[in-house]
């Protein structure tokens, strides 16, 4: 199994820098298939209680926890996921759920759903995975709290309301995982996301819609690829980021995976977002492809892209031992005028 997680696209302090990475590795344990290794990958960060995702989401203004997660079969295509939803212990298991429900026949030829929010997905979880359900307040980590109340007490005073809609850019750290099964050949990617912080009760972001959050996909049976997303939800949303990834590779027969990367993340969303008056769009993503070496074998490459100052990021293969790194953007980049285009991509043999 070729597993790679990421813990959000944003700005990690140095502080946080030793308990994310440990979250991170803690998170690439291989399962029976590649669906199950993103669907257990992402329990583990939602579990740990240091990130944006189940235990330690961010809390909406109400101060409560709603999360969404997603999932995706490369090889079908076939997509599960959950907006809005609480008291849920991971959400990216009831959107594997969902799923997989979907391959079974209905017995009225009724279609089922691919995406359930709020009360339905609960209920939905509480007939066919009774197991998730917890008490809300059990997903309110104390971080996730003393942070929402420092910036709800901020957004009260009117001197300071311009600087608490900024208060999400730092804490966007949506969670994913893609994973490639060399041995059954599939490949798989998943998102999970507590949101933004003090969001408007009810909103979903990019991890529940098809397209914005993950993409998975193998074309003419050999050629696969997956990417999962951080950054802001509807920027990421408008421009149905992660699809988009697929396309660009799905369109040449041999691409250029470092300027697809490049492209994809300036002309498809830096330039439609600030042009659309979003001062500094936010976005990140690990995309990992399949290549044949030298001697006809397939191998794996993971790319790493974003818009923001810092990544984090985590991968282990069969012939590589699991390492996490926090990527930076390097000071060239950095150093940009703010209108330029602060793009990074980079690139690790699997």
């Amino acid at each position: 199994m070729h597993r790679v997680v990421h813990g959000g696209a944003g700005v990690h302090s140095a502080t946080s820098e030793k308990e994310v990475k440990a979250a991170l590795l803690g998170a690439l344990a291989a399962s029976e298939t590649a669906l199950d290794t993103v669907q257990s990958a992402i329990a583990s960060l939602e579990d740990c209680g240091v990130l944006n995702a189940g235990r330690g989401s961010n809390l909406a203004f109400d101060g409560t926890v709603e999360c969404d997660a997603a999932i995706m079969d490369g090889l079908t295509r076939d997509f599960g996921s959950v907006g809005a939803v609480s008291g849920i212990k991971n959400p990216i298991s009831l959107a594997l759920t969902i799923l997989q429900h979907a391959r079974t026949p209905d017995p009225l030829g009724r279609i089922p759903p691919m995406t359930l929010v709020s009360t339905g997905a609960h209920s939905f979880a509480a007939s066919k995975t009774p197991h998730l359900l917890v008490p809300p307040d059990s997903l309110v980590s104390p971080r996730a709290k003393k942070q929402w109340a420092t910036w709800k007490d901020r957004l009260s005073s009117a001197q300071d309301a311009a600087t608490a809609t900024d208060a999400s850019s730092p804490m966007q750290d949506t969670v994913g995982a893609i994973v490639w099964d060399e041995t059954s050949g599939n490949i798989a990617s998943g998102v999970s996301s507590g949101g933004i912080l003090l969001k408007y009760p009810g909103r979903i972001g990019e991890a529940a819609v098809f397209g914005a959050g993950c993409w998975a996909q193998t074309t003419h049976g050999k050629h696969r690829m997956a990417c999962s997303v951080s950054g802001t939800g509807e920027h990421i949303i408008q421009t149905n980021l992660a699809r988009r990834f697929g396309a660009a590779l799905e369109s040449e027969a041999d691409p250029d995976v470092h300027a697809i990367v490049q492209r994809v993340l300036v002309d498809d969303f830096w330039l439609p977002s600030q042009s659309a008056g979003n001062p500094d769009p936010s976005a990140g993503v690990i995309l990992l492809t399949t290549e044949e070496d030298g001697e006809g074998r397939e191998r794996g490459r993971l790319w790493c892209g974003f818009t923001t100052p810092s990544f984090a990021i985590a991968y282990a293969s069969p012939r590589c031992r699991p390492k996490a790194h926090i990527l930076r953007r390097p000071p060239s980049i950095e150093s940009r005028p703010a209108d330029h285009p602060r793009v990074f991509v980079t690139a690790f043999p699997l």
